[in-house]
């Protein structure tokens, strides 16, 4: 790969980037979604997040702060929202108004619908819109961080009642407004403030990726770069890295109904024969922090007082012994990822560790299209993703909770416990944050012991670009909200 690199990049060194006037930014996988009612995948939530508005944005330690409108408790059961003057427009001229967040929010709670974010918001008993600048939500029970529900991207209550498309032709009223889309490898997108053309382009290698930013044909990338590009770029003349820590969770998913999986001994013995300091040290390069829990311990309701499952090879043989299994009986299980190289890698070095304790892995990669429909429709055994942009701990009811298996939430892995519904519960109808911090994190011990998943670590934030562009800020959840400021010094717009 290196010579490879090294001769491309010898190439191409004089090559001048295309001076069309287009900001191009290269992404992993493609935006699988772009109706936000539906969306879940991380390109997704990322580009809608520029495409539309919300009511609640997110300060840094991951309260909510007032975006499209504040609110009011008017009791501890009742919220008010009333919209910012002044008013939003969508991106077709018309006014926003409280009926179509009322809309919005109507269609997503409807089980009709089908829609994953209905999990997180079935608090809400009723949603009136008195008039065009406040909505009125009332919710079954109080629920102090109710506006941290708040996330949905608002889309017009006029084309929803008319069955608009949203995903082929998003309208909203974000910083940036669709243009097109030519095919599905890429979107293009205005910046609203000063027509600014930035468009999305899927480079799914990363070898691939970083080439293009050397030849200019992408100005930007950010994250989805293995450790010895991410070095390589910063050799580089003319390219920008910037590094940051993140709070994106990645984590081993277990099929909680398959007969070996469901045993917690078994995902034990797996939980401590995966040596994830080794993998931080070798495969990220440091680049990356242990994680014990979805929150990372900074957040309001985090914890790290969790069970911490060291690597124990020796241990983790105990308790695949007391499953049955041993060297002349070895476990043998599927992994399913995605098919990009650095998934891959990490796959196969967990294989490795694995082997070594004695269960035989076969991995199964795939385009991401197929391997997130894989998971989200529960046809696997093993599979590792991440959580990105955890903002609010209503997450748990979407990952954890009984009633969320797909395509109702998140849960994924079909975990169904009661003590961790109730947890859940209990938390949702805590009076102070104090009282809703305190179940949560005995809901993250807990889980930790069940082990869902095993927790692996919090991947830090890479960015690289040209350095022409001058603002752009890595979000400590990965989003793209810096590219509203962003703004190019340089000789051409071309990059």
């Amino acid at each position: 790969m290196w010579l490879i690199v090294a001769l491309c990049a010898a190439l191409v060194a004089g090559c001048q980037p295309r001076d069309d006037g287009t900001w191009r930014f290269g992404l992993a996988s493609a935006p699988l979604n772009l109706d936000p009612r539906f969306a879940t995948d991380a390109s997704s939530v990322r580009v809608n997040a520029l495409i539309y508005e919300r009511l609640v944005e997110f300060d840094a330690q991951s309260m909510p702060i007032p975006s499209l409108g504040a609110w009011d408790a008017l009791t501890p059961t009742h919220y008010r929202v009333t919209l910012r003057t002044p008013r939003d427009v969508f991106h077709n001229g018309e006014p926003l108004t409280s009926r179509d967040v009322e809309a919005t929010y109507r269609f997503v709670l409807d089980p009709v619908n089908s829609s994953p974010h209905r999990g997180a918001l079935t608090i809400i008993d009723k949603i009136v819109a008195p008039n065009d600048e406040q909505v009125d939500f009332f919710l079954t029970a109080p629920d102090p961080i109710f506006p941290a529900r708040l996330t949905l991207g608002i889309v017009p209550a006029r084309l929803i009642a008319s069955g608009h498309r949203f995903q082929n032709s998003p309208l909203g009223s974000g910083p940036f407004k669709f243009a097109e889309r030519p095919d599905e490898n890429r979107l293009r997108v205005i910046r609203s403030a000063d027509n600014q053309p930035v468009e999305f382009i899927t480079v799914k290698d990363p070898t691939v990726r970083v080439l293009k930013l050397l030849r200019g044909e992408i100005g930007m990338t950010q994250n989805d770069l293995q450790p010895e590009l991410v070095r390589y770029l910063e050799d580089q003349g003319g390219i920008d890295v910037i590094r940051a820590p993140g709070t994106n969770f990645s984590y081993l998913g277990f099929n909680m109904q398959d007969p070996v999986l469901s045993r917690r001994g078994v995902r034990e013995a797996i939980a401590r024969g995966i040596d994830r300091n080794a993998i931080i040290q070798h495969m990220w390069g440091g680049a990356a922090r242990r994680a014990g829990a979805l929150l990372p311990p900074e957040h309001w309701a985090g914890t790290a007082d969790v069970p911490n499952y060291d690597y124990d090879p020796e241990g983790a043989r105990r308790l695949l012994k007391q499953a049955g299994y041993g060297a002349d009986k070895p476990l043998k299980l599927t992994y399913k990822t995605s098919s990009d190289a650095f998934r891959v890698r990490l796959a196969t070095i967990i294989q490795d560790q694995l082997k070594r304790i004695g269960i035989d892995i076969e991995i199964q990669s795939y385009d991401w299209a197929t391997f997130y429909g894989d998971i989200k429709a529960g046809r696997f055994q093993l599979f590792s993703l991440s959580w990105v942009g955890v903002k609010s701990p209503d997450i748990f009811r979407y990952v954890f909770h009984s009633q969320s298996f797909p395509p109702e939430g998140a849960n994924r892995g079909r975990f169904s416990d009661s003590h961790a519904d109730y947890l859940i519960e209990a938390a949702e109808q805590g009076l102070s944050l104090e009282e809703q911090a305190h179940y949560y994190r005995l809901l993250q011990f807990y889980l930790s012991y069940q082990l869902p998943y095993v927790p692996l670590w919090f991947e830090d934030h890479v960015y690289a670009g040209r350095d022409g562009f001058r603002g752009y800020a890595i979000a400590p959840d990965g989003n793209f909200s810096a590219l509203r400021d962003v703004l190019w010094v340089g000789k051409t717009h071309a990059d």
